[in-house]
């Protein structure tokens, strides 16, 4: 029982990182180039956490072809679910100079990238290895910036505060519900099967990488991204060596 509250905890503090960046864009104005840099630096640290921490580890447990079939399928489903949002103007494109779309939209978007994050939490505490720190630490460093910059956006469209926390407060539950159901549904599985799951995360999540946080990033830091990406890799590579 102890478990499966760790795994629901873990979501819900990943999560609840959307809802600080929330509270920092709504109290006071962060410049877009604060923005873009912390969200260079949330890519270095998730391409660094799924390197180690997700396709590495599931290769071990599960094998090449169920690690790369897993791979491969979530980030076929992360870039489809992208296309038809765009298609129906749901969720424009990350890097654009477009409002983010409508409420619905953001919460669609913004799901498509914490649930499979957030279930990864669940699968890395599989076998009694307890939460991955670097995973963790990678999915709050990259959720801060969204919660910022899309509520910049909100803010500035008049939407009132109880609809803009609401929004954020509810992705933060389904993303401990997501953790959870990573944790208890797969806690028996075996090992092909977890490692299978934990790539499609893994998938989506490069994928989220490539098409929402670089393209933002390089908005407004052209110069800098790399450097700044680079210095999130090499920091949670670190916290991997150190926690491992």
């Amino acid at each position: 029982m102890v478990d499966w509250l760790l795994a629901l905890g873990a979501g819900l503090i990943a999560g609840a990182a959307l809802v600080v960046g929330a509270a920092v864009a709504w109290i006071v104005r962060v410049p877009q180039r604060v923005v873009s840099a912390v969200m260079a630096f949330g890519s270095g640290v998730l391409i660094s956490a799924l390197a180690f921490d997700l396709i590495g580890e599931a290769n071990d447990a599960g094998g090449f072809w169920a690690t790369m079939a897993g791979f491969v399928l979530g980030s076929v489903v992360y870039v489809i679910a992208n296309v038809v949002l765009d298609r129906k103007d749901k969720r424009n494109r990350r890097g654009s100079s477009e409002s983010p779309g409508t409420g619905g939209g953001i919460v669609i978007g913004a799901l498509l990238d914490g649930l499979p994050e957030s279930a990864v939490l669940g699968l890395s505490m599989v076998g009694g290895g307890g939460v991955s720190v670097p995973i963790l630490l990678a999915i709050a460093i990259s959720n801060i910036p969204e919660g910022l910059s899309a509520t910049a956006d909100l803010k500035r469209d008049g939407r009132r505060p109880g609809y803009v926390f609401g929004l954020w407060i509810g992705i933060t539950l389904a993303c401990g519900i997501a953790s959870l159901a990573g944790f208890a549904l797969l806690e028996d599985a075996p090992a092909g099967v977890s490692a299978f799951v934990t790539a499609i995360a893994a998938g989506a999540i490069l994928a989220m990488i490539c098409d929402t946080m670089i393209p933002e990033a390089f908005r407004d830091e052209k110069a800098y991204t790399g450097l700044i990406a680079t210095l999130g890799f090499f920091a949670s590579f670190g916290i991997h060596q150190l926690a491992g």
